[in-house]
């Protein structure tokens, strides 16, 4: 009988927009030289495309918490601060959808302190670690099928503690629709 009081809440973001492809503004390289008549652009739509296109976040419920103060998996495989961001694009009466996922390293690890980087450490063992890191993969795998893991943690600082632990618990897990890439964008900055 309270269900009427209950609002239901999303933390995330929602914003759609509307495009128009215009084919009339072209780059220099793609403008016709003074011998060659300039040619009619052409157009499906006859006039000029337009795409709506909408992005979703949505954060998850589970663990959600400030930065450096909540880190890693839990018990029942929840990693913290997770966020499903969904970009949908519809043109010509089709809707093109990708997801991607973030989230933190699922193992048991924390950042003690209240300096703007605390060293992190990892909490429980490996073979602590196996069970709840599988129940964060197998229910990623139950809704979005395969997956592409990038691992964007620093592999040689401070953080390649985690770094190890997780390649560590890909290996254990081996699932084949998995694929593990290990990206240290410190080294392109």
């Amino acid at each position: 009988e309270v269900d009427f009081w209950i609002i239901p809440i999303i933390q995330g973001f929602v914003q759609i927009e509307e495009l128009v492809v215009n084919y009339s503004e072209s780059s220099d390289d793609d403008k016709s030289s003074p011998e060659t008549p300039p040619q009619e652009s052409t157009c499906v739509d006859d006039i000029h495309p337009t795409f709506l296109v909408a992005l979703i976040s949505r954060r998850s419920r589970h663990r959600a918490g400030m930065r450096y103060k909540r880190r890693g998996v839990d018990k029942n495989g929840n990693v913290a601060n997770y966020v499903e961001t969904e970009q949908l694009i519809h043109v010509h009466n089709h809707t093109l959808s990708y997801i991607q996922t973030r989230g933190s390293v699922p193992v048991f690890w924390s950042q003690v302190g209240y300096r703007y980087n605390p060293r992190p450490r990892l909490d429980k063992s490996e073979n602590e670690t196996v069970s709840c890191f599988r129940a964060h993969f197998e229910e990623q795998l139950k809704n979005y099928k395969k997956q592409v893991i990038i691992n964007l943690v620093d592999q040689t600082g401070r953080e390649k503690i985690i770094g190890d632990a997780y390649l560590k618990q890909v290996l254990l897990y081996n699932n084949p629709n998995l694929t593990y890439v290990s990206f240290d964008f410190h080294e392109h900055w």
